[in-house]
C-alpha cells in the first residue's frame, strides 16, 4: 500500500540512492541476459547428450529455481518469478 507524503534527505544520501537503483536495474538485466545463455547453453548439450539426469537432480536440490526440458528446448525458472527465462 502507497501512502502520500514526503520524505527529506541529504543530498548524497539521495544520489547514492539513485546510483544503487542504477545499478541495481544493471544487476537485473545482466542476470537475465545469463540465464537466458544458460538455457540456450543446456538447450544445445540436450542435443549432444542425455542430461536429464542431472537437470531432475538440479532440481531436486535447487531452492530457488527449476530447469524445464520441452522439445530439447531448456528454459529456467526461477520459483520467486515466475518469468521464464
Amino acid at each position: 500500500m502507497k501512502m502520500p507524503g514526503t520524505v527529506t534527505i541529504d543530498l548524497k544520501d539521495y544520489l547514492d540512492l539513485v546510483e544503487h537503483s542504477h545499478k541495481t536495474d544493471t544487476l537485473r538485466s545482466n542476470t537475465s541476459r545469463a540465464a537466458k545463455e544458460m538455457s540456450v547453453f543446456l538447450s544445445f548439450l540436450c542435443t549432444r547428450a542425455d542430461i536429464t539426469p542431472y537437470i531432475e537432480e538440479f532440481n531436486r536440490q535447487s531452492k530457488t529455481a527449476k530447469i524445464l526440458l520441452q522439445d530439447n528446448k531448456a528454459t529456467i525458472e526461477f520459483n520467486d518469478d515466475q518469468d521464464k527465462v
